[in-house]
């Protein structure tokens, strides 16, 4: 038996242009169900909704957990709409990065071993993020930030990502590293902004990236703090200097990369940058605050996931 313990159905938010194959993973999703006897249904996104709407009506339809089935985006459409309802988050694989999953330890090798942890793991509260850009919130789970890394996003279409999988955003990094820096000024938990000529700043919920690189060191998702990373790099030398301190694990600032703490973030930028929210491109934009609203989001966790995660 199913240790869900909400009664209603299991809602599974897909988009279908992640999958070749959409019959075979409904083939699958029905054989847990019918395994563990609950009743799991499927909802697809459209190009004009990645799940918001989706979500919100298995929440109206009494959804005892409504699960992401897609990339870092349907994750965060999901996420949004289900941030303070007291319903829980399920994640399955079906993006390029996974991020949020590989942050809790939510398996990222098949969608059976991820339903398992849906049907069978414990329920985890972590922060949630937003980003607020000309009257608009965004949330995010991961990640938000502008400039280069948002460059990045923008410029590895789906279908190379679904080819060459992460090496797509390597290959769009290439083609940004001699793009100019930009004036950045941030000011965190109202206090005195810092400027400088940065390639890109980054405000993180957690701060694992894609093959355990670890970006921000110090970010833990249920902390109620964000952590921010300012890069400053102006050369090709000094990116790779950069890369070098990133990729074994030094956690100090040193030359090029910045880092601090704080529960609001007002950053500028002129010009303006491109914006991102969980690799979701959204404009540009010359301001953005960004804040943490501590405990607000549940996620369905593995068993075995004990203890405070990045």
């Amino acid at each position: 038996m199913s240790t869900v313990s909400r009664p209603g159905p299991i809602v599974v938010v897909v988009n279908p242009t992640k999958f070749d194959g959409l019959g075979e993973v409904r083939q699958e999703l029905s054989r847990l169900g019918t395994e563990h006897e609950v009743e799991i249904r499927v909802v697809e996104t459209t190009e004009d909704d990645p799940g918001f709407g989706q979500t919100r009506t298995a929440l109206d339809q009494g959804a005892a957990v409504v699960c992401a089935l897609g990339g870092d985006g349907t994750v965060r459409a999901v996420a949004q709409e289900l941030a303070g309802t007291g319903v829980p988050l399920g994640l399955l694989p079906g993006g390029t990065g996974n991020l949020l999953a590989r942050n809790l330890d939510v398996p990222v090798s098949g969608i059976s071993e991820a339903m398992e942890v849906v049907l069978d793991g414990v329920d985890r509260v972590i922060d949630l993020g937003w980003l607020d850009l000309d009257g608009d919130r965004h949330a995010f789970t991961v990640m938000a930030g502008l400039g280069f890394d948002a460059k990045i996003m923008d410029d590895a279409p789906e279908g190379v990502k679904a080819r060459v999988g992460w090496a797509a955003y390597v290959m769009s990094a290439s083609k940004h590293l001699g793009d100019n820096s930009f004036q950045a000024s941030a000011a965190i938990d109202a206090g005195a902004p810092e400027s400088c000529d940065a390639r890109t700043v980054i405000v993180g919920n957690c701060g694992t990236l894609t093959g355990g690189i670890v970006l921000l060191p110090d970010a833990v998702i249920d902390d109620g703090v964000l952590d921010v990373a300012i890069l400053t790099p102006q050369s090709l030398a000094d990116w790779t200097a950069l890369a070098g301190r990133v990729l074994v694990g030094k956690e100090a600032d040193g030359p090029s990369i910045e880092r601090r703490q704080g529960r609001q973030v007002e950053l500028t930028a002129q010009p303006a940058q491109l914006v991102e929210v969980d690799g979701d491109v959204l404009e540009k934009g010359t301001r953005v605050t960004i804040s943490i609203d501590p405990a607000t989001l549940i996620v369905r966790v593995p068993r075995s996931a004990t203890g405070r995660h990045p």
